[in-house]
């Protein structure tokens, strides 16, 4: 062998030994969520979303639309709400990597809250958004809420808002897509189990599901409306909108109006808390804005005159946000601005608002 072919060989070689080398990198990072030690000469710290490593989280909510699906860690191993046993090996695989990308990848773009308004988020498709991921620690407090949308016009990054952030980012497809195989996976598991949907976690505005509700009274700029449903369990507005059948007192909603008012309440249905301000001393509330509520929202079981719920909403907490409770005694949180609007939109497409 000549000295040039020997020394084309040690070339290919060293090429080869470096591809591995970066291929094995590659393979830890993602399988550890950190670079290897290398012997103390290489650190690595994760930049992505949610700062808490993935072996602390404990439970992980994710919804999409009306479905949800809860998992809990115990003993190191992923079970499914309303399923028993642990989650197939490849479903919890699914799950930890999904955890990963939020923890290691960074944001390919950040749109500050000086660029954003409460319309924006509809044009991100946060409004409301795709599919959210809650994920708690182990001592059950809520370590991030991560909004979904849709993608940017260019099909190769999602618009993300974490729960209480004025920001909007954009992350790489496949963070997202990691979410949703895990979410399609655990509802195929739940239907072939007949399974329940996941109860409602401590991430959402409303503490029982309007699906549970039959009528809704929205107090605002002095006026009171009433939503209801009819025996069908459509929604109209009790005065002036539905019609009777055959003389009869039975109310018969507008269908046109019926499915206005069911896409606001299905979304309402799905608000969440931005974040958890603290208690609602009745000597703070007028700093909140929640001493004299700008909007109050009552929630009827059907044939009930009993609130179930009353949720007041008081002063813009920021540009993005509104301070919230559930009275009488309920903590101060946050919502997004846009969930409000919604709301006092509805009013007026209904003829009820100001």
């Amino acid at each position: 062998m000549t000295r040039l072919a020997a020394r084309r060989d040690a070339a290919r070689w060293q090429i080869l030994l470096a591809s591995a080398l970066a291929v094995a990198l590659l393979a830890a990072l993602v399988a550890t969520g950190r670079w290897p030690e290398l012997r103390g000469k290489v650190s690595f710290a994760p930049k992505g979303l949610v700062s808490i490593a993935p072996a602390e989280i404990g439970r992980v909510e994710i919804r999409a639309g009306s479905d949800s699906v809860a998992f809990h860690r115990q003993s190191g191993r992923w079970s499914l709400a309303g399923r028993e046993g642990a989650v197939p090996a490849e479903l919890a695989s699914h799950l930890d990597t999904a955890l990963r990308f939020a923890n290691v990848s960074e944001p390919v773009r950040e749109i500050p809250a000086a660029e954003l308004t409460a319309e924006s988020f509809a044009e991100f498709g946060l409004d409301p958004p795709a599919s959210v991921a809650v994920l708690e620690t182990q001592a059950g407090g809520v370590a991030a809420t991560v909004n979904f949308g849709s993608l940017n016009p260019a099909g190769t990054s999602h618009y993300v808002r974490l729960g209480g952030a004025p920001t909007v980012y954009l992350m790489s497809r496949h963070v997202g897509a990691e979410w949703r195989v895990v979410f399609d996976m655990a509802h195929r598991l739940q239907e072939q189990a007949g399974a329940s949907a996941a109860g409602r976690g401590p991430s959402l505005l409303l503490p029982v599901s309007l699906a549970q509700v039959w009528a809704i009274e929205i107090a605002f700029a002095g006026k009171l409306t009433r939503f209801e449903r009819d025996a069908a369990g459509n929604w109209f507005r009790h005065v002036g909108q539905h019609t009777h059948t055959g003389g009869s007192n039975v109310h018969v909603a507008d269908p046109a109006q019926a499915r206005l008012i069911d896409t606001a309440f299905r979304a309402f249905d799905a608000a969440a808390i931005e974040r958890r301000i603290g208690p609602g001393d009745a000597g703070r509330l007028a700093q909140y804005g929640l001493a004299l509520p700008s909007l109050i929202v009552l929630l009827y079981a059907r044939d009930n005159s009993t609130a179930l719920a009353r949720l007041e909403i008081g002063a813009a907490a920021d540009s993005l946000d509104r301070y919230a409770r559930l009275a009488p005694d309920g903590a101060v949180v946050t919502v997004a601005e846009f969930e409000i609007r919604r709301l006092t939109e509805l009013l007026k497409a209904v003829g009820a608002g100001s």
